[in-house]
């Protein structure tokens, strides 16, 4: 697949979120929700963006402080400057009482304009979906904003995650929701994913550290089984926010002994490459290099 190919960057690890991208996330219980909040704030106020979180109405505001602040009150000064602010919905489209996507939309961009005008870096929203039927909204109105926010995005600093409770909505309205963002997020911190590509790339998401080493070793010689035929395996490794040592030399030690491979295409970025080459990648004749330029 093209490596600008905006598809094919659909699914990624909260950390890879950039400015202007639309975000999908869910979850199905009350502990794995703060895995992706607690680092999207803290990845928006380390770089001086503007960070706003609008929690599930029946979250108290205390247990969203002390998740946002574990294991110390690291966002208290955020907090006190402006730059980390909790608010709700309603708070959002106020004066209005009745949700509608023109008010929710125009007061975001204008939010994203103050941000700006304040010295921040952009704006970053962390919306959990709870509000809609805690303001009584309809699926036809969340679905209509959800599908039309180009604007808010396109050009902009300004990033969104829509966070989606596996309990509250159903299987055909979570999968409708998906496909309406532009990108989608791996659940759990510390996860990893992989999946076949169109093209057949092998793609891995997420992190692939020590814990991840026999699910990210069975994944590659699982796809050079399949692709023996073919003799040439893609490994795409541009999804991944952490790439460790040991997986790093099981990639490298299952290329070395794929003899009935002509060629192993890794499609990389600039510090993968730097890994794997010192630990003697540029070594292996049958193994081959993509690297991928991301317009960010």
């Amino acid at each position: 697949m093209p490596a600008n190919d905006p598809w094919s960057d659909h699914l990624l690890p909260v950390q890879q979120l950039r400015p202007g991208d639309h975000a999908f996330v869910s979850y199905g219980n009350d502990e794995v929700r703060w895995d992706v909040v607690t680092a999207f704030v803290r990845l928006g106020l380390a770089p001086g963006e503007k960070v706003l979180v609008l929690p599930c109405p029946d979250v108290p505001e205390e247990e969203v402080l002390a998740r946002l602040d574990f294991p110390s009150r690291s966002t208290l000064r955020a907090r006190e400057r402006g730059q980390l602010v909790v608010s709700s919905m309603r708070e959002v489209i106020r004066p209005d009482a009745e949700f509608t996507a023109a008010r929710q939309m125009g007061r975001l961009h204008a939010e994203t304009d103050r941000a700006t005008a304040e010295g921040y870096a952009g704006l970053r929203a962390f919306i959990d979906m709870g509000w809609v039927a805690a303001l009584g909204a309809g699926i036809e109105a969340m679905t209509h904003r959800e599908t039309g926010t180009g604007a808010l995005f396109t050009g902009r600093p300004y990033t969104e995650i829509c966070a989606y409770d596996r309990r509250r909505f159903g299987d055909a309205v979570l999968t409708a929701m998906e496909r309406a963002h532009p990108r989608a997020l791996l659940e759990r911190l510390g996860s990893l994913c992989r999946e076949r590509e169109p093209d057949g790339a092998l793609r891995f998401i997420g992190e692939a550290d020590a814990a991840q080493l026999d699910a990210f070793t069975r994944a590659l010689r699982i796809a050079l089984a399949h692709t023996a035929p073919a003799r040439r395996l893609t490994v795409d490794l541009t999804g991944l926010h952490f790439l460790s040592v040991s997986c790093a030399v099981g990639l490298l030690l299952l290329v070395h002994g794929a003899v009935g491979h002509d060629v192993v295409e890794v499609r990389r970025e600039g510090g993968q490459r730097r890994t794997l080459c010192r630990l003697g990648g540029d070594e292996l004749p049958r193994l081959v290099w993509e690297e991928v330029v991301r317009p960010w």
